[in-house]
């Protein structure tokens, strides 16, 4: 029986895909390494240091050491707080939080597994703060998506069994560590697409429909 539903936070709850990309790009251009739309779809549910090495595969240059890579992150992660503070309840679709509430009425434990350190940030401007029941994000696991690191944080929080937990993923990586859990996985965008999930929706608004069909 389904007890909860852990949701990834960017490309799910919001979208903050081109804020990572500007703030990613301007430090590559500072860095003088190529950087385009297509590196950047290879970072969604990477963490930001893995983020970076990915990134400078293309990297030419003298080596780095953990140090500068370190304030590389920062650069970026500064230049992607700073377009954070543009973000504001208009973020949420009322799509999102229509669905949001039907779940939460009917019962289901909530919580976010991401691997944003931002996480806390974005849900206080998004108007979500104090909505989930458990949160698990880039500031408590050591162990980016593929591993299922976070998700199995999230149902610890939750006090669930990943058997009666449902993870809401749009990335592949995230389909990959839901079911390295132990989860089964819905999915949207291009997971979705790609039919990645155990449930493969085209809007998240079908998510309750698939609710009813685990309870």
């Amino acid at each position: 029986m389904l007890k909860a539903i852990i949701f990834d936070l960017d490309g799910v709850i919001c979208s903050t895909d081109e804020y990572h990309y500007l703030a990613w790009k301007k430090m590559a251009d500072a860095l003088g390494v190529p950087f385009d739309r297509e590196i950047n779809n290879r970072l969604r549910g990477v963490s930001r240091m893995d983020s970076l090495n990915i990134i400078l595969e293309k990297y030419t240059g003298e080596p780095l050491s953990g140090e500068r890579k370190q304030q590389l992150a920062a650069m970026k992660n500064d230049a992607y707080r700073a377009l954070l503070a543009n973000m504001g309840p208009k973020d949420l679709t009322p799509e999102v939080r229509a669905t949001l509430d039907a779940l939460r009425a009917s019962g289901l434990k909530l919580a976010i597994g991401s691997s944003s350190k931002n996480t806390p940030y974005i849900l206080e401007r998004i108007g979500l703060k104090d909505y989930f029941d458990a949160l698990s994000d880039g500031n408590n696991i050591t162990r980016s998506k593929p591993d299922p690191e976070v998700f199995l944080k999230a149902a610890e929080y939750l006090g669930e069994e990943p058997e009666v937990c449902l993870v809401v993923e749009d990335a592949i990586s995230g389909v990959q560590a839901g079911h390295a859990g132990g989860f089964r996985v819905a999915c949207v965008g291009d997971a979705a697409k790609a039919k990645a999930g155990d449930f493969n929706m085209s809007a998240f608004s079908e998510l309750p429909e698939i609710v009813k069909g685990l309870r």
